[in-house]
């Protein structure tokens, strides 16, 4: 238990150190049951040339963003779910070598490792998590509480606990957490129908978007595909917005600068220390 209680703490920290990086235009990443496998940085490739991204592969979504200030500060920040993702593998040739297609309903673009074995890694272990993720069957029991002696601050938070600042449990994640992260309410149906239950903001968070997508998802159905157009693989690849365009050419494009820094190895730990801090506005 105690293993555990450390794993998911140090995960949370990793995962809100790269929430940090994104700054306050960044979304959210923090939910129940998502861990940070790792990330790294590779070339994007696109009509415009090759730009480096740093890429962070959580066991549920990829997200990358451009870099700002290496392993401190992302912008633009973009999330692929991985059921979403169609990883195709590439031969190299004499002007790229390492690179792979990742396809995905809204967009795809080509990507590019300093490495074979780079890339192999990333390919292993974004189609592992996928896979892992899909065969997972999906339960609708209760969590298990976790007792209020197995941690003194809030799991949320990490504010500590005291007469004053009291724990409770969010009926969602099972976490100990305080008043002020679990004010929210939501309805869990397997647990009760129609009676609203004390949730962690995380948790609470997580249910609405659920929720809106079921919605999307359920608007889309009712209005057809009769009108929709089958793209070609060349309309499909790089199919960016204008605005993304007019953004992404601002952008400085000298990939000689980042492949002469010396590049970490890719992992399974993250590179980014809980210390990192909020880049300033």
């Amino acid at each position: 238990m105690g293993e555990q209680i450390m794993f998911a703490q140090n995960n949370l920290e990793r995962i809100q150190a790269v929430e940090n990086s994104f700054g306050l235009l960044g979304k959210p990443l923090s939910k129940p049951g998502r861990v940070l496998i790792g990330e790294g940085r590779l070339m994007k490739l696109s009509r415009r040339g090759q730009q480096p991204k740093a890429f962070f592969l959580f066991n549920d979504v990829l997200v990358y963003g451009s870099i700002i200030l290496n392993g401190r500060w992302n912008k633009k920040q973009q999330i692929i779910p991985l059921e979403d993702i169609q990883l195709e593998d590439l031969e190299d040739s004499i002007q790229m070598r390492n690179q792979w297609l990742l396809r995905t309903p809204r967009k795809s673009f080509y990507v590019r490792a300093v490495s074979y074995e780079e890339k192999r890694a990333w390919i292993e272990h974004i189609e592992e998590c996928k896979s892992s993720m899909l065969s997972r069957p999906r339960s609708d029991f209760a969590v298990t509480w976790i007792p209020d002696q197995a941690s003194a601050v809030c799991m949320r938070c990490t504010y500590s606990f005291n007469v004053a600042h009291r724990r409770h449990h969010c009926r969602k994640c099972g976490f100990v957490v305080c008043g002020a992260c679990s004010k929210k309410r939501a309805v869990i149906e397997h647990i009760h129908p129609t009676k609203f239950l004390r949730v962690c903001n995380m948790c609470h968070s997580s249910l609405s978007t659920t929720e809106q997508r079921a919605e999307t998802k359920e608007v889309a159905r009712g209005r057809g595909n009769s009108t929709e157009k089958i793209s070609s693989d060349e309309d499909e690849v790089d199919s960016c917005s204008e605005e993304e365009e007019a953004e992404e050419q601002l952008e400085e494009n000298d990939p000689s600068i980042w492949m002469k820094s010396q590049l970490e190895s890719w992992s399974t730990y993250v590179y980014l220390k809980p210390e990192h801090v909020r880049p300033l506005a």
